[in-house]
């Protein structure tokens, strides 16, 4: 009902876009043929305009067509500026000018003719150069792109002690490239797309022919293709349009800066978007046990592994619980907590104005503030001003009465239990509000009725099909090999269920059953 309501809303609706490239008629003459794309480009300094003439072949007029700063200049000069200037026109002509062109003279490893005016503008804006040619009405497109780029370093928020510390950047083909150097397979497969009537940005969906499932592959393509939008930045965009549970404060689909994680992923069955333009890769279906998995479980030991991941598990519940129960004992069930710690809360508040939830509230805030001024700065500066801020904000609280003493210990192991789960950050703070106002109207009973409530909307999520709570609450072992612990390699010969079905055994042995 809300993306029937959403494409309403956003007009997916094949409204058709004013198409300069119309006004394009190309003719066997070249210079009506370079007016025509002056008259759709300029004013535009940036787009270069060189006019080649061969020194020996008379008949032999050229111009070529790029954008200066997106080409490599010297690869221009010296495969094809220099073989045109230098051409010899051939005793017996056995093909056409065009074709010597493209197959004796010019000297690049993508050459194509073209005859669409509206597909040379496009090449030309991504960095290609175009080559018209004196009595043709078709053109050459080279590939010379090369403008900066950021190299490969590793990702600042996804940084790890024991693995690969390469990671994703803006440029496409060099992700895609680094894909292909963690899979040598002929199953894994690139499909490419154009988003963006204005922006025309690429998108590649990576899978593995041989585990991918079929209909995600079909869902996938049919969301991409009903995307109709002027501009395409980012993969946020994307994912925005194309998730399952749009309100749902839950991620439903993964992304990462980790060529390891994407590679992971592709390799259990799922589906990879590649966007240009930024080095976030979406993962698709994705799954609720995925936030508390980390691609440094899988390098260290199993055991290490299955406690991190414990570790986070308990995290997330202190996170999201720990002030919404600290509220409820307080104030409605104070025979619950022992006499002397009853007492040393009872010292500790008086005189202090504001009830037990309001000071929650402040406190909440006020971290979170100080979270996202410390992400905002420069690294150095922003930690040093999380960790002073809060000492001073919480001493100075305290010593005025505005708040009590433990209230600050709460907040502060709330505030630190976050960064465990830290792809969590939305989720969490919503079901921390959610959990602390239903406390402070109804005590344990209203945070009880808040579990069973997220409880319920998590079984109600699903991922491209996928359940999102899968695999966890199976009564099979080999289901929850990989969910809140990791099982030791040589145990773990199955994909992951419903997603890597398609072909489900991860290892080569005929012992192993074909069937769970």
């Amino acid at each position: 009902m809300f993306r029937i309501l959403k494409d309403k809303i956003l007009g997916t609706n094949n409204r058709k876009q004013p198409n300069r490239t119309k006004d394009i008629k190309l003719t066997k003459s070249l210079e009506k043929n370079i007016e025509a794309f002056k008259k759709v480009i300029e004013p535009n300094e940036t787009i270069i305009f060189r006019r080649v003439e061969s020194r020996d072949w008379n008949n032999l007029k050229c111009c070529m067509i790029f954008v200066d700063g997106m080409v490599d200049k010297t690869d221009i000069h010296k495969n094809i500026i220099l073989p045109i200037m230098k051409a010899a026109a051939p005793q017996k002509l056995e093909m056409g000018m065009i074709d010597i062109l493209e197959k004796k003279i010019i000297n690049a490893s993508d050459v194509k003719k073209e005859k669409d005016a509206n597909e040379m503008l496009m090449s030309i804006l991504s960095g290609n150069t175009i080559v018209l040619v004196e009595g043709f009405t078709e053109s050459l497109i080279i590939d010379t792109k090369g403008w900066e780029q950021r190299s490969i370093t590793e990702p600042s928020v996804e940084q790890v002690v024991r693995g690969p510390r390469e990671g994703f950047t803006e440029t496409i083909t060099t992700n895609l490239t680094l894909i292909r150097r963690k899979i040598l397979s002929p199953d894994l497969k690139f499909e490419f797309k154009e988003i963006g009537v204005r922006t025309k940005t690429k998108v590649c969906i990576c899978y593995m022919e041989t585990l991918a499932n079929e209909k995600i592959i079909k869902e996938v393509n049919k969301r991409l293709d009903d995307i109709q939008i002027d501009a395409i930045l980012e993969s946020g965009y994307i994912e925005e349009f194309i998730q399952d549970e749009p309100l749902s404060p839950f991620a439903t689909m993964g992304n990462t800066e980790r060529p390891d994680i994407v590679a992971a992923n592709l390799l259990e069955g799922r589906i990879a978007i590649v966007v240009d333009g930024t080095p976030i890769v979406l993962t698709v279906p994705y799954l609720f046990i995925e936030y508390f998995q980390a691609n440094e479980d899988y390098y260290n030991t199993f055991i290490f592994a299955s406690f991190n991941r414990l570790l986070k598990v308990f995290g997330f519940f202190l996170t999201t619980s720990v002030p919404a129960i600290y509220v409820a004992l307080v104030t409605f069930h104070q025979e619950m907590i022992p006499t002397p710690l009853l007492l040393s809360i009872s010292a500790a508040r008086e005189g202090v104005p504001f009830p037990t939830i309001v000071e929650a509230l402040m406190l909440l805030l006020a971290f979170e503030i100080l979270r996202e001024g410390g992400v905002r700065l420069p690294a150095p500066i922003g930690s040093t001003i999380g960790f002073v801020g809060a000492i001073i904000l919480g001493q100075a609280a305290v010593e005025a009465r505005f708040v009590s003493a433990p209230i600050v210990i709460v907040i502060a192991l709330t505030g630190i239990s976050k960064f465990l789960v830290p792809k969590m950050m939305g989720p969490i703070i919503v079901l921390r509000l959610v959990f602390l106002f239903l406390s402070s109207f109804l005590g344990l009973y209203g945070y009880i009725f808040g579990v069973i409530g997220l409880f319920i909307h998590l079984m109600a999520i699903r991922s491209f099909g996928i359940p999102y709570m899968t695999p966890i609450g199976s009564l099979k072992m080999q289901d929850i090999k990989d969910t809140f612990i990791r099982a030791p390699w040589w145990y773990m010969y199955y994909r992951p269920k419903l997603i890597g079905d398609k072909n489900p055994i991860r290892k080569k042995d005929s012992k192993i059953p074909e069937k769970r």
